[in-house]
């Protein structure tokens, strides 16, 4: 090929190349997932065999998990990463389900599963949700402990998952056992089983942008202790606190319930966990494994058939053997009383570490005074919702983070949802309503295949120019040789 043709060939395709890169450096990198939730009722008929005559069990919810309408656990705190161009997305969730069940003669249960930390996984149009599993087999009651095991198939219905937004949204992908979720299931169903459909909402990061170099200076020594040099306390006056406690799982459903009707509302800087409330601002002190604290913040249940109580002035103090009570005013249209003793619950003892006092989900039951606080819907020794106990003893101890449930996708986000889409899904087999899928909701700029065909187009005239340039100059020199061969 002549120098001029190269050159102009060349020139040519670093434009094609410089307009094409730029479009997918956008989303060439991974963006952080930070916050949001997933919803899954793992299988409902499960739930309903756990606690019906049968099993006659129930299920404990650990780790921050909550329920959330009939028969769905909410699982919170999502963190992975997302990658815009490929559709690449990772999540994992906090929280946890314990489901009991056939209980025997020395107190122990013979269906025994706990389900927790599910992550999403999903890469080339095929979607994965894997579990930590602790399962007791039925036939010969072996206990088996098993990290984020491929539990469930999850179809994603030809859903495009690439996008630029904030969010990524998946509603209700259909879910099926696998063959290593059967086996950790205990034995309970076979691989195929259909399972409850998959709902999350997972916050992404805006991506990185690049910042000027500075000049580096150089920075004159401290004496300000490091973090990991500084001394740590060990007792004394406690700098910040919190109690995390969700009163009871049943109560709260039964208030916003098709009977109660009602709802609740925080106040004084009490903060909704979600499956928990935070009562902040600890202040009090621990001495040689004792600790008294007193807390602010409030929360008021109301609804339907007189429901009106108001739990305020949390105290509690926790013992070297590491017992403990619960204590808060309480207002009623039939009880009132300051500083009642609502629950009792019992921990290890409780120990400083690096400036942090914690106690986590210590088992509680209801006390005879917090029985009437509670209008006798429950008797004194009733299990209530566990109870977090976190207190700072130095500045830079930090109290543990509350479930991030994220901002249920606001703004801009990828969604799908297989139902819908299945609607206007031009059906091609007989299971086409449950393979179809939803376009991506990202509106940050032009697709990216259609970037990749200008682009294509592109580089073929490209080629075509090359090669119609050259049969000219190949026609022209025959011409010429023609012409002078006649002359000769």
């Amino acid at each position: 090929m002549p120098a001029r043709l190269r050159a102009l060939v060349t020139v040519l395709c670093a434009a094609v190349l410089g307009a094409l890169l730029p479009a997918g450096a956008a989303h060439a990198a991974s963006r952080t997932v930070q916050g949001g939730r997933l919803d899954w009722g793992i299988k409902s008929s499960f739930q309903s065999y756990v606690t019906g005559p049968i099993a006659k069990g129930s299920f404990s919810l650990t780790g921050g998990a909550a329920t959330v309408g009939g028969s769905q656990f909410r699982f919170h705190s999502a963190t992975g990463s997302y990658d815009g161009d490929t559709g690449a997305f990772r999540a994992g969730f906090s929280g946890g389900v314990h489901f009991v069940g056939h209980k025997k003669a020395d107190g122990t249960y013979q269906l025994d599963l706990t389900i927790s930390r599910p992550t999403v996984r999903i890469s080339g149009g095929s979607g994965t949700l894997y579990v930590d599993v602790t399962s007791k087999a039925k036939d010969t009651g072996t206990v088996t402990t098993s990290s984020q095991v491929p539990f469930a198939s999850l179809s994603l219905g030809g859903i495009d998952m690439r996008g630029g937004g904030n969010a990524v949204t998946l509603n209700n992908l259909p879910a099926s056992l696998t063959a290593e979720g059967a086996k950790s299931f205990a034995g309970y169903y076979t691989a195929g089983t259909a399972l409850d459909p998959v709902s999350l909402s997972a916050d992404v990061r805006a991506a990185a942008t690049k910042q000027p170099t500075a000049t580096p200076t150089t920075k004159a020594p401290t004496a300000t202790p490091s973090r990991s040099t500084a001394p740590k306390a060990t007792s004394g006056a406690i700098k910040d606190g919190a109690v995390d406690w969700g009163v009871r799982r049943t109560f709260r459903e039964y208030v916003t319930g098709d009977i109660a009707k009602g709802r609740w509302t925080l106040s004084s800087g009490a903060q909704d966990g979600g499956a928990l409330f935070r009562f902040p601002s600890g202040k009090g002190t621990y001495k040689d494994g004792e600790l008294t604290a007193t807390f602010t913040g409030a929360v008021r249940f109301t609804g339907e058939n007189g429901l009106d109580l108001a739990l305020s002035g949390l105290r509690t103090a926790v013992g070297a053997n590491g017992t403990g009570a619960l204590y808060a005013d309480v207002a009623s249209p039939d009880f009132k009383g300051a500083d009642v003793p609502l629950i009792t619950f019992t921990a290890a003892k409780p120990t400083a570490k690096n400036g942090l006092v914690a106690l986590t989900e210590a088992p509680a039951k209801l006390t005879e005074r917090g029985a009437k606080a509670f209008g006798g819907m429950y008797k004194a020794g009733t299990e209530m919702d566990p109870v977090s106990l976190a207190v700072t003893l130095t500045d830079d101890a930090e109290l543990p983070a509350l479930p991030d449930l994220g901002s249920a996708g606001t703004g801009t986000e990828t969604s799908a949802t297989p139902e819908a889409a299945a609607k206007s899904a031009a059906p091609d087999t007989e299971n086409a309503a449950s393979d179809s899928g939803a376009d991506s909701g990202a509106d940050d700029g032009p697709p990216l295949l259609p970037v990749g065909l200008a682009a294509g187009a592109l580089l073929l005239a490209a080629v075509a120019f090359a090669v119609v340039v050259r049969r000219r100059k190949a026609r022209t020199a025959t011409a010429t040789a023609a012409d002078a061969h006649d002359g000769a």
